[in-house]
């Protein structure tokens, strides 16, 4: 007995993709690709979560609340460096403004984030400046989670693998 295949005709290679029954031949399959943020942002971000590292050690609050503050504004820095373009207008140059008031505009998903860390500037400022009190340690502990998470949520947002925290060491002086 002839075996099956003996009997089909030759196939021919086809230059192109199948047609669709439903569309034209150029969406028969689409491929959905991952795309990444530019350089700078990732850049940003690799600050951020090195940031946030640091942070996570530091005993003194004050030293704790600034450095967490400044890696979620880094954080906001890589989404503005992903999606945010540059104004050619011709008129007179807008007064500077925060990257907390800025990035509503460039991802409105991420509003109530920089509320919030819009909120804490003052703070870290007078953390910054060494004021003593200026951020309690619960204060602290509260501004390195939400930046932890609001960096996770840009990493998603960007399209990236978010990176999973480092073990933490466990200090021999830890009572």
């Amino acid at each position: 007995m002839a075996h099956s295949s003996a009997a089909a005709a030759p196939r021919r290679r086809a230059d192109g993709p199948a047609p669709s029954l439903t569309g034209p031949a150029s969406d028969v399959h689409p491929v959905l690709r991952r795309t990444t943020a530019p350089p700078a942002a990732l850049d940003l971000l690799a600050k951020a979560r090195s940031g946030l590292d640091e942070a996570a050690v530091l005993d003194v609050p004050n030293e704790r609340y600034a450095t967490a503050h400044l890696a979620a504004l880094r954080t906001a820095a890589a989404v503005l460096a992903a999606r945010a373009r540059p104004v050619t207008s011709g008129r007179r140059r807008e007064r500077i403004r925060s990257a907390w008031e800025i990035l509503p505009e460039i991802a409105p998903e991420l509003t109530e984030w920089s509320a919030l860390f819009a909120s804490g500037a003052r703070r870290r400022a007078r953390a910054e400046a060494g004021i003593p009190g200026a951020a309690s340690r619960r204060d602290a502990d509260d501004l390195l989670r939400d930046a932890a998470m609001f960096l996770r949520l840009v990493e998603r947002l960007l399209v990236l693998q978010p990176v999973l925290p480092q073990a933490r060491r466990e200090r021999p002086d830890a009572g």
